[in-house]
């Protein structure tokens, strides 16, 4: 049923579940992933002439942190399961739906949040607006809460926020 399956991998608790749920999902379908992750960009303020030193060190920053974070989910997928990786210096929001117009994928696997929580407050959930923007089935993964850590596992319930249409466009369920 799923023969690309593209992940949002960005190294907050949601994003680690969704990359376990969809790792699940291709050894079972015989799939495989595709993972993507952004670069964080400094904002245009931060290019003052008093302050551009400063903005390209967390330019550097932000890209080794976008290489690290591909660097332990790429390390997480098995060796036997077929995997490409792909680093973008554009936002998240467009970069996926990018990817999923492009008809490349027939599922996309994300956390609920991540970890643009300001940005995500004031600008929108990504997972949000993909969600109602995808021309695939989105599969949004909420990671357990730290309060439940350390409690038992409780069955997981998948819930269809959205009905399913029969092109499979509009598919979501959450965990």
């Amino acid at each position: 049923m799923f023969h690309n399956i593209l992940v949002s991998v960005d190294g907050s608790p949601h994003s680690d579940q969704a990359l376990r749920e969809a790792i699940d999902i291709a050894r079972l379908e015989k799939s495989r992933l595709t993972l993507l992750t952004s670069i964080r960009q400094c904002p245009s303020w931060a290019y003052s002439p008093v302050s551009v030193a400063a903005a390209e060190q967390l330019s550097t920053d932000f890209e080794k942190e976008a290489q690290r974070v591909m660097r332990e989910a790429i390390e997480r997928v098995p060796s036997d399961m077929p995997v490409t990786k792909i680093i973008t210096p554009e936002s998240i929001r467009p970069a996926l739906m990018r990817r999923v117009e492009s008809g490349d994928h027939d599922l996309l696997v994300m956390g609920s949040r991540g970890r643009g929580g300001l940005s995500a407050s004031l600008l929108g959930s990504v997972s949000h607006y993909v969600l109602n923007h995808s021309p695939i089935p989105v599969l949004i993964v909420h990671a357990r809460e730290e309060k439940e850590q350390g409690a038992p596992e409780r069955k997981k319930k998948a819930v269809r926020e959205r009905p399913l249409r029969g092109d499979g466009a509009g598919a979501s369920a959450t965990t």
